[in-house]
């Protein structure tokens, strides 16, 4: 467990090996699956990390990982001290703007298969990975409905 729900998110973390997820529990305890981070990826709850409030989310390992973690302070130190990676930050920070734009456009306005192949798109390398609950639960659907997507495709 990375970060736990009531906690401030006191680090960013880099992924060098394994998946973590993060994600929330709705008011009947099922978790709501919102990022996966896989090797080379970013993740961290940048709303408590930027202000320092108790967080609202999860971030745990799904698989045995290895991660690199950076405070605050120390990150900020970094910004100043090598602009280029306050640069690369940015774009960091904006990719995962931009995705999580498209999956909140892509939750209202999309088709479970739709929002399937958008997940296949983003994250290839974890359909194989991952088991169908927390798939399925970053599509917000049932596990059963996504091997019925899964043997749908596999037909067509």
């Amino acid at each position: 467990m990375i970060l736990q729900e009531g906690f401030v998110c006191r680090y960013y973390s880099f992924v060098v090996e394994g998946c973590l997820k993060m994600y929330a529990v709705g008011n009947k305890g099922t978790e709501h699956n919102i990022q996966f981070a896989a090797e080379n990826d970013w993740i961290a709850d940048i709303g408590s990390f930027h202000s320092e409030k108790p967080s609202k989310l999860f971030i745990e390992a799904i698989e045995p990982s290895v991660i690199l973690q950076i405070e605050k302070q120390d990150l900020y130190f970094l910004y100043i001290s090598i602009s280029k990676l306050d640069r690369i930050f940015k774009v960091i920070i904006e990719n995962k703007f931009i995705e999580l734009q498209n999956r909140v456009l892509q939750n209202i306005s999309s088709t479970a298969q739709e929002r399937y192949q958008a997940f296949l798109e983003q994250y290839p390398q974890l359909a194989l990975r991952l088991p169908n609950t927390q798939i399925a639960s970053y599509l917000g659907i049932t596990p059963e409905f996504l091997s019925k997507i899964r043997s749908e495709r596999k037909l067509g």
